[in-house]
């Protein structure tokens, strides 16, 4: 083998196919099938940071562009969750926190409950920092500021929990409460009117999580049911419905991404999930950024300028499956939109007038304490440390790229061909 190359070279000099410009043209044959294929293939990372470069939302959602009006200072968002861990994306991020389970710091840091790293990667889609410029997780509002409020899912009564955590989290600053968890029922204890009807007081946006069919949640739970607070549903990469990682209802806001997220976890590690869980605080981020933006707005006008700007994606108007339509942040933070006098998400305190009297006459409106859930557990992430691509991924991309190689390969064995026939050749002159 070593003798034959050597022989085309000398046979080949300064005239013909010599080894070194075989070996060239079959690299750049190589290179231009695989440059083709990373051009046309959106699960090969263009940039340095892998975690980075997955937040695919920033660029599809008008996240990125809204950032050259704000990026949410000055804006607080309580994180309702199991506790806010200290990965470096939130460091300097969390400006307050205290503990309702009885098992957490008073601080809200520490991370509580079987599934207790939910509210780190909740956390860090609504605010993260980043670790570096262009890398690590960066939130839909990377300078709003965090509240860690954490509670016990799954110990004691979390009903009560949650009402009191409302309460403190406007009583301590909070401009915009996330809730990615559901009750899975449609109604909701009395506690809560009285909580959530003191945030709406105080003009502070509560969002929740639509639940996922994937956790068995098929239609939306409170507190995604109550009125006026703004519920999110999960799409996918292509912006339709999650079959999984979404519920339906009529409740529905604006939906947002819920697969291929990738989240902070308390040690700093990241991971991919899917759920409106995650969905949830991409949105608090955005409301953080139209906030931020247009501050003489109350709750009613913040919450309008993002269903108004959502982009339709089911039937016209507001549906089951996606509200009012696709998060547009850029549009949410920039474009003109009339001033309503009601908030698009219904009315509270008219709900409870018009339906808590009919409570005393035997009414089932009211449940007693049910489990309340996230609504994505942590058990369900999938953890991407060199972010693994799924199989339908390297399906897209192995085969296109095992077909490029093999033409690679052909060509390159067509040009060793012709090089040795030019050699036999130049050895008969």
């Amino acid at each position: 083998m070593v003798a034959g190359a050597l022989h085309v070279r000398r046979a080949g000099r300064g005239r013909g196919l010599t080894v070194r410009r075989l070996v060239a043209a079959l690299a750049g044959a190589i290179l231009v099938a695989a440059g083709c294929l990373a051009g046309s293939s959106p699960a090969v990372a263009s940039g340095a940071d892998a975690v980075r470069d997955a937040q695919y939302w920033l660029d599809d959602y008008g996240i990125r562009d809204a950032w050259s009006v704000t990026r949410g200072a000055g804006v607080t968002i309580a994180v309702i969750d199991t506790g806010v861990g200290s990965p470096a994306e939130l460091d300097g991020a969390v400006v307050g926190g205290t503990d309702f389970s009885g098992k957490g710091s008073a601080d809200g840091r520490t991370p509580v409950g079987k599934d207790g790293e939910h509210g780190t990667l909740v956390a860090s889609l609504a605010a993260g920092r980043g670790t570096g410029s262009g890398s690590g997780v960066i939130g839909s509002a990377p300078e709003a500021s965090i509240l860690a409020v954490s509670i016990g899912l799954d110990t004691g009564d979390s009903d009560q929990q949650i009402a009191d955590a409302v309460r403190w989290s406007v009583d301590h600053g909070a401009d915009i409460i996330n809730m990615s968890l559901t009750r899975n029922t449609l109604d909701w204890p009395v506690s809560w009117d009285d909580a959530f009807t003191y945030a709406a007081d105080h003009d502070v946006v509560v969002l929740a999580a639509a639940g996922n069919r994937g956790s068995g949640t098929y239609e939306v739970g409170a507190p995604a049911t109550m009125p006026g607070v703004l519920t999110v549903a999960g799409v996918d990469r292509a912006g339709q419905s999650s079959e999984n990682a979404s519920a339906q209802g009529v409740t529905i806001g604006v939906a947002a991404p819920s697969e291929g997220l990738v989240g902070a976890m308390p040690d700093g590690t990241h991971v991919r999930w899917n759920g409106t869980s995650g969905a949830t605080p991409i949105v608090a981020g955005v409301v953080a950024l139209v906030m931020a933006a247009h501050p003489e707005l109350d709750a009613a006008n913040v919450i309008n300028r993002i269903t108004a700007t959502a982009r339709d994606a089911g039937a016209p108007g507001a549906d089951v499956t996606y509200g009012f339509g696709l998060l547009d942040a850029y549009a949410a933070v920039t474009a003109e939109v009339p001033h309503v006098d009601a908030n698009p998400m219904g009315d509270l305190a008219e709900w409870i007038r018009v339906n808590r009297p009919h409570d005393a006459e035997g009414s089932t409106l009211v449940a007693g304490p049910a489990p309340v859930e996230q609504a994505e557990p942590a058990r369900r992430f999938d953890p991407v440390g060199v972010l693994v691509p799924s199989p339908l991924q390297l399906a897209q991309v192995g085969v296109p790229l095992l077909g490029a190689l093999l033409v690679a390969f052909v060509i390159g064995g067509f040009l060793v061909g012709a090089a040795r026939a030019y050699g036999g050749r130049a050895r008969r002159r």
